[in-house]
């Protein structure tokens, strides 16, 4: 069970009721993590606002999956990789695409690099080696392009974070472990 209460979409009010609508609207659904995002208005607009502005950034949508994918698997977050793996399918990723993403590989070199800067974001907590710069910059990721995966990496740490905080009911379908995980 959650320990931070889920709105009801149907009770909530104000500036909750508002943005679970809008997202209701956007998805035909209201998933558990917005719901318990809910009370606080101010960070379920926050993680709304920087999902809306990256969707318009020049990452593709299978791009900025795959990113919350690797994201999610590095930091154990089993709400994230349900969710991320069924939205996954849904812009287009193939099963095998949604198991390498995890893995930190792709097929397709551009999400490769993708795909090893953001995990290095994550391992090194930001503090990547010039090395991996030149790395991501030689694979054809420009700056914007790396501005792009910090900003993705950061949403998806958050939204990684406050499921773990808050343990969140998973409301999508559970993806598999890929291997025993640590306890921490």
């Amino acid at each position: 069970m959650s320990r931070i209460p889920q709105i009801n979409p149907e009770t909530a009010t104000g500036k909750a009721k508002e943005l679970l609508d809008a997202v209701k609207g956007k998805l035909g659904l209201v998933p558990n993590m917005t719901r318990a995002m809910a009370n606080s208005p101010a960070a379920l607009d926050g993680y709304l606002s920087l999902s809306g502005s990256l969707g318009k950034g020049g990452l593709s949508a299978k791009l900025r999956e795959q990113i919350a994918l690797v994201v999610g698997e590095t930091n154990g977050c089993d709400y994230c990789l349900a969710a991320h793996s069924a939205i996954g399918k849904m812009v287009g990723l193939t099963a095998e695409q949604i198991t390498d993403s995890r893995r930190g590989t792709a097929v397709d070199p551009k999400a490769e690099a993708v795909l090893t800067f953001a995990r290095r974001v994550v391992d090194e907590r930001g503090h990547v080696s010039d090395h991996d710069l030149a790395v991501a910059r030689q694979a054809g990721l420009d700056d914007g392009a790396l501005a792009e995966v910090v900003a993705n990496v950061a949403l998806n740490i958050f939204t990684n974070y406050f499921n773990h905080v808050a343990e969140t009911d998973i409301d999508f379908p559970k993806a598999q472990p890929l291997a025993a995980r640590q306890a921490v």
